[in-house]
């Protein structure tokens, strides 16, 4: 690997490193997630923590991110951190309905969990976490996001990986059924996902704006099923609805 490449597989090893959250994640999970083999992905993680990008539990066997990713995000977090401005958002939608509350990021053809707050009923979902993510139009973020795309980059995506998220989703991923999907959302104004990433746990998003118009952030509530029916989920995407225009207004005048 030289050049661009090699930048690009590093890239890719320290997300899926990012998205283990607290636990970390094993050097066979890094391999999958990136198409790497092993070996390959242990000698760029082993290099990784010799710079202190990353950091390895040897007890566990699982890799971290490293100190000098926090020294980095430190700097990065001046111009780019708005997980602040949301959280207490993020409290008072927990608060407000007993249910987990998350502050999603659009990264390119992703979405990325940035935040989260518990919500109290005792039952959860446990599929969101902060650092995780997801392709556009998979969990209630993205398909929020991706139904707020111009017409025709949604069309375009859906056709370019509506095979592969049907792969690694399902069915219900596939090209056709995901346009509904899309469809339904920007009718509502709300995307609702019933439970098609962990059957059972369901959630409903909301789309954040940037100050150019442009889909950048989402809200959502996640929960379990018996949580999210009828007039309730209505209920739930109402207030979502009434967060994320708060938050989008609050975004602009920073």
């Amino acid at each position: 690997m030289q050049g661009s490449q090699l930048v690009c597989r590093v890239a890719a090893v320290l997300r899926r490193v990012g998205s283990g959250a607290a636990e970390g994640v094993t050097t066979a999970e890094v391999a999958a997630a990136t198409g790497l083999p092993r070996s390959t992905a242990q000698r760029l993680l082993a290099a990784l923590a010799e710079e202190g990008f990353v950091d390895r539990d040897t007890g566990r066997g699982r890799w971290c991110l490293g100190p000098e990713m926090f020294l980095l995000g430190s700097v990065a977090a001046e111009r780019y951190d708005v997980t602040s401005t949301a959280r207490d958002i993020l409290r008072s939608l927990a608060e407000r309905t007993g249910e987990s509350a998350f502050f999603s990021a659009r990264r390119g053809t992703e979405t990325v969990c940035l935040a989260g707050v518990e919500g109290s009923f005792p039952l959860r979902s446990h599929v969101l976490h902060e650092g995780i993510r997801f392709p556009l139009g998979v969990a209630s973020a993205g398909l929020a996001l991706l139904a707020y795309l111009p017409v025709p980059d949604a069309q375009a995506y859906l056709a370019g990986r509506g095979a592969e998220l049907a792969a690694a989703y399902g069915a219900p991923h596939e090209g056709a059924p995901l346009a509904r999907r899309l469809k339904a959302t920007r009718r509502r104004g709300y995307a609702v996902n019933p439970g098609l990433i962990v059957p059972g746990s369901w959630g409903v998003g909301a789309v954040v704006f940037d100050r150019t118009g442009s889909p950048a952030w989402a809200l959502s509530l996640t929960g379990v099923e018996s949580r999210f029916n009828g007039e309730r989920t209505a209920w739930l995407g109402a207030l979502l609805l009434e967060a994320a225009h708060a938050l989008t207004r609050r975004l602009a005048r920073r």
